[in-house]
């Protein structure tokens, strides 16, 4: 069954793995925290090195409001995290898989994923692919469901980030966007992993997200992937800064990396 956390806080331990990831191709190592249902996630480990080779589904755009402007905030969010060394992604429920995603990920992060759907024996996920809003069907005996009550909101227009639990606004940050040649991409996105960036200018923490840049197919070794991370740079924060990723202070960063899991929904408006 579904877990509603209790505690606001999750513990955060450094694993080895060195990678080249997010929106800037930040060298950093996975932090790997609790998720919600109180066990430990995985860490890397030989097993995801002989997943198998992965190949682009058909993606199945996500369902936006009516309204893309309106706030989608809500009360609690189904998550799943994958149970074995790779999940079968079909185009519908009851097809035929046509990828598999690696568990854990390749920056050595477990796999997460944040539900959009779901049919009897299977769910809809959203996927860290280009187009944004890609989507695929997972069977639910490959994954472990969980609930999120947290949920954030970036509105570009004031720079801001608004942290939601159970629906309701508990905090807002200032943020840096991206600028106007390199937009924040708006939509309905999560959180995908957590890695502690060891190369500077990044801060304590970066969220990696299923965003990727509506401008930039590459970007500084990366594939354009927008994070959600620190800053070296505190004078950006509040302006249109960024290649399209979304800045916050150090201590706001640390502060959501001490409380948001994997799966987090994420809207950009």
């Amino acid at each position: 069954m579904p877990f509603l956390p209790t505690e606001p806080r999750r513990r955060a331990t450094l694993v080895a793995a060195a990678v080249a990831v997010v929106c800037a191709g930040v060298v950093a190592v996975a932090v790997s925290t609790t998720l919600s249902t109180g066990a430990p996630s995985p860490t890397r480990s030989a097993v995801a090195a002989s997943a198998p080779a992965t190949r682009t589904p058909t993606p199945t755009p996500s369902a936006a409001p009516q309204d893309p402007n309106a706030v989608d905030a809500p009360a609690t969010t189904t998550v799943a995290a994958a149970t074995g060394s790779a999940v079968p992604v079909s185009p519908s429920p009851g097809a035929a898989a046509t990828t598999s995603v690696a568990n854990p990920q390749p920056s050595g992060a477990p796999l997460v994923l944040r539900v959009t759907d779901q049919q009897d024996g299977w769910v809809q996920v959203q996927l860290a692919q280009r187009p944004n809003g890609s989507t695929g069907w997972v069977p639910s005996s490959s994954v472990r469901l969980s609930t999120t009550p947290y949920a954030i909101v970036v509105t570009e227009a004031t720079n801001t980030l608004d942290l939601y639990r159970a629906g309701e606004v508990v905090d807002s940050y200032p943020v840096a966007t991206g600028t106007g040649g390199t937009p924040t991409p708006v939509g309905h996105f999560a959180l995908t992993e957590l890695l502690a960036p060891t190369n500077g200018g990044y801060g304590p923490y970066a969220y990696g997200t299923t965003a990727f840049s509506d401008v930039l197919n590459s970007f500084g070794g990366g594939p354009g992937q927008i994070g959600l991370h620190g800053t070296d740079d505190a004078s950006s924060i509040g302006t249109d800064a960024s290649h399209g990723c979304i800045r916050m202070r150090n201590d706001d960063i640390t502060a959501l990396a001490e409380l948001l899991p994997l799966g987090t929904p994420l809207q950009v408006r």
